[in-house]
């Protein structure tokens, strides 16, 4: 069985720093690791995790953890109590509530294993008021905390951040060799891996799952078919296709609730009250979490379509990625141009900014579909000012 560092895909280097880090009982207590979106940060946080918290130990092959026990699992699917992930709650970043909260989370006991692991997501938009709450913790946390932190590059971090943490980089994965293991670990071809990584924003943890899911590729066929109908949609028609698409992106989420609730039901009867509460409020974040991630999904699918269209209309045909539905998107650049692409792009922007703040669903994706429409198939407008009939 390979361990859980096996997984953390193209990242070579990486993978034998934390084994050699685990094996050889060096594991710190706070590092950063810095890397472009899709590199496999988060993957390997969790990898480290696992290695962590395992009760047998770094038992599993070359030096991970043991890969089949009960917390091993659990933080795979990750649902483990002692391992907490946080993203920033701010639509700038951290709040300083926020950290102040992690802060005293940690000071509190594990609730099932000798150790907790804290997972922080962008670390790079970590402000200086956020940090000077969270120093005198990343300096010295308590003696079960391990911190790991994410950000994308290691000038982007505060230096205050990066000089009290080990820092991990994770290299650039190219986009050809990114498709070669995604095709790889699914089967697919390097067409369809292409696909997946374009509808995961490059990231190839993501990618795979994608491209193993039915109900994902259902929902990607569903979203490039309302970008097909949306020239000769009228304004109800968008307002339902738009509402189909936010039920969409929705149903992962009723998966993951059911599971939630499932598993607070078996470890209700032996836990605290505030390990409880502890737990509710990690499951709050994590149905955030994930309905920002569909959104995303959703957004990434449209930009992924906007560009092929943009090829077309730059003559560059060959450079097509969705080309499953190539006829609709050489049909939409016959019925546009660079400039109106461009302008669809940029709403593509705006509806991913207005996610980050936590618009609603509905809305998002209600201004998203008329933006689009309204930048790619407008009557252009002479000079005179009066549009062209």
């Amino acid at each position: 069985m390979a361990d859980a560092f096996e997984n953390i895909l193209g990242q070579p280097q990486v993978r034998e720093f934390l084994r050699a880090s685990v094996q050889s009982d060096r594991v710190t207590h706070a590092y950063l690791f810095t890397g472009p979106a899709g590199s496999n940060k988060t993957l390997a946080a969790f990898a480290l995790a696992q290695a962590v918290l395992c009760p047998k130990g770094p038992h599993g092959p070359r030096g991970g953890a043991c890969g089949a026990c009960d917390a091993c699992g659990r933080i795979m699917r990750k649902k483990h109590p002692d391992v907490r992930y946080f993203a920033p709650e701010g639509a700038n970043g951290y709040l300083v509530e926020q950290i102040r909260d992690i802060v005293a989370d940690t000071s509190l006991a594990p609730i099932q294993a000798k150790r907790k692991v804290y997972i922080l997501d962008r670390v790079d938009l970590l402000g200086a008021s956020s940090a000077n709450a969270f120093l005198k913790t990343l300096e010295e946390p308590p003696s079960d905390v391990v911190l790991i932190l994410l950000g994308r590059t290691r000038e982007s971090v505060l230096p205050t951040i990066v000089s009290r943490c080990q820092v991990v980089p994770f290299r650039h994965i190219p986009a050809s060799e990114a498709a070669g293991i995604v095709a790889q670990n699914t089967g697919a071809s390097l067409e369809k891996a292409k696909v997946g990584l374009e509808a995961c924003d490059g990231s190839i943890t993501r990618a795979v799952e994608f491209l193993k899911s039915n109900e994902r590729l259902a929902f990607r066929a569903r979203v490039l078919e309302v970008l097909a109908l949306l020239r000769n949609a009228d304004d109800w028609d968008a307002l339902g296709m738009a509402s189909d698409l936010v039920v969409l992106s929705k149903a992962p989420l009723d998966t993951v609730r059911a599971s939630q609730e499932e598993e607070l039901a078996e470890n209700a009867d032996f836990l605290a009250k505030s390990a409880i509460r502890q737990i509710e409020a990690r499951n709050k974040r994590a149905l955030t979490a994930k309905s920002q991630e569909a959104l995303r999904q959703l957004t990434a699918i449209v930009r992924s379509w906007l560009r092929d269209v943009l090829t077309v209309c730059a003559e560059t045909p060959e450079l097509i990625i969705n080309a499953d539905v190539r006829g609709a998107i050489e049909e939409a650049a016959r019925a546009t141009d660079e400039a109106r692409v461009a302008a669809a792009l940029a709403a593509v922007r705006r509806c991913d900014e207005a996610i980050a703040y936590n618009v609603s669903p509905e809305t998002c994706v209600d201004a998203l579909l008329f933006e689009v429409k309204e930048a790619l198939y407008r009557p252009a407008t002479p000079a005179g000012g009066r549009r062209a009939s």
